[in-house]
């Protein structure tokens, strides 16, 4: 299982890669579950990064093909290997389908891969089962699928899943040839559940940062989180 840090800036990139973190993500905490920066924050991100470690970023919700395909090119252009994609709003599996299969036609002019995100609370985002999303991410062409959560002030993604039932969603996801990724307010306990439940990432911010998730990235808070999931990962293959 590999670490993934979402960072707002380039000084917070720098932290997290300080951290040990595996991966960086861009994303802005003060607006919202998927909230993009702004791409010349991306392209300074993406300088910070460089090719030390690979870098994802997210571009919202969709809810316009065009729109999302745009946005898919332009965070590629500037640097981001993965973008992700969420639908809050849509309960509609063929309308998310075509969203995804847009944002998928947009990151390839970039040499990018698309992940699509599910809510683990979809009721209240009015969005796609997690169940059902897998499928979808399969047809439309996605890299993987995340499952997080989209109200940042609720209850985190341990306490609405299940870890059985995670375990059960990881293992669809990964039988369709999905990449698999977990977050929705992990903290550095959650971080073995994630890995028994056979998730490749585990996705953090505020676990990360001091004053939470829209406080700063430190590198300290960082090290703590990937030497967790170092432990965890050498006791499994011991």
């Amino acid at each position: 299982m590999r670490l993934l840090v979402s960072v707002a800036t380039a000084a917070e990139a720098s932290a997290a890669l300080a951290g040990g973190a595996d991966l960086i993500d861009a994303k802005d905490p003060l607006a919202g579950a998927l909230g993009p920066v702004s791409a010349e924050a991306l392209r300074e991100i993406h300088a910070a990064v460089g090719a030390a470690r690979p870098l994802s970023a997210a571009l919202g919700d969709a809810a316009d093909e065009s729109a999302i395909e745009c946005a898919a090119r332009e965070f590629t252009a500037a640097g981001a290997a993965v973008v992700k994609v969420g639908f809050a709003g849509i309960d509609s599996a063929g309308r998310i389908e075509r969203l995804i299969a847009a944002a998928v036609r947009g990151a390839r002019a970039g040499c990018a891969g698309v992940v699509a995100v599910g809510y683990a609370d979809a009721d209240r985002a009015a969005s796609l089962a997690p169940t059902v999303l897998i499928g979808v991410a399969t047809r439309s062409g996605a890299l993987g699928v995340l499952l997080d959560t989209e109200n940042k002030l609720g209850p985190g993604l341990r306490a609405l899943v299940d870890p059985r039932a995670l375990a059960a969603w990881v293992s669809e996801a990964h039988e369709s040839g999905l990449l698999v990724a977990l977050a929705g307010k992990l903290t550095a306990d959650d971080l073995t559940v994630v890995r028994l439940a056979g998730a490749d990432i585990a996705g953090v911010r505020g676990a990360a940062c001091d004053g939470g998730r829209t406080g700063h990235v430190t590198a300290e808070r960082v090290r703590r989180l990937a030497g967790i999931v170092a432990g965890a990962c050498l006791t499994a293959t011991a």
